[in-house]
């Protein structure tokens, strides 16, 4: 046996793992999952906001959420993300889920309703990791 540890991974051994995961997780529940994206445009069709996620298994797991600086306190955040829960509540999901550090948007998300549902410490020492849900029912 050998171990190979890597910073440059290959993609067609990465797809390999990831199918193979998928194959094990087929025998308890379906493997599709369903990409979700919410894109804010300016006057000029520049992108100036917008949110990354997936459905799958009846929840929203939302990866990415970004405002341009100069786009913040307009309230696009909050749009971006009921847009996205609204696609998800459609495609019948019961939940929202995503992750954020303490120096990111933990009480922008809190006002939306979400709660923290577990909390990881000591990034670079100083930041904490939150993981919150949302119920959509």
């Amino acid at each position: 046996m050998k171990f190979e540890i890597t910073s440059n991974p290959n993609q067609e051994d990465d797809h390999f793992i990831i199918s193979k995961t998928r194959e094990y997780n087929s025998a308890f529940a379906p493997t599709e999952f369903k990409l979700l994206s919410v894109y804010c445009r300016n006057d000029n069709g520049e992108v100036v906001g917008g949110l990354t996620g997936k459905s799958f298994w009846n929840w929203l797991h939302i990866e990415y959420l970004w405002v341009n600086e100069s786009e913040r306190g307009k309230n696009i955040g909050s749009e971006i993300m009921s847009a996205a829960e609204g696609e998800a509540i459609k495609r019948g999901c019961i939940g929202s889920t995503l992750d954020t550090f303490s120096f990111q948007a933990l009480g922008f998300y809190e006002k939306l309703g979400y709660s923290v549902v577990g909390k990881l410490s000591g990034y670079l020492g100083k930041y904490e990791r939150f993981y919150l849900q949302k119920s959509l029912v």
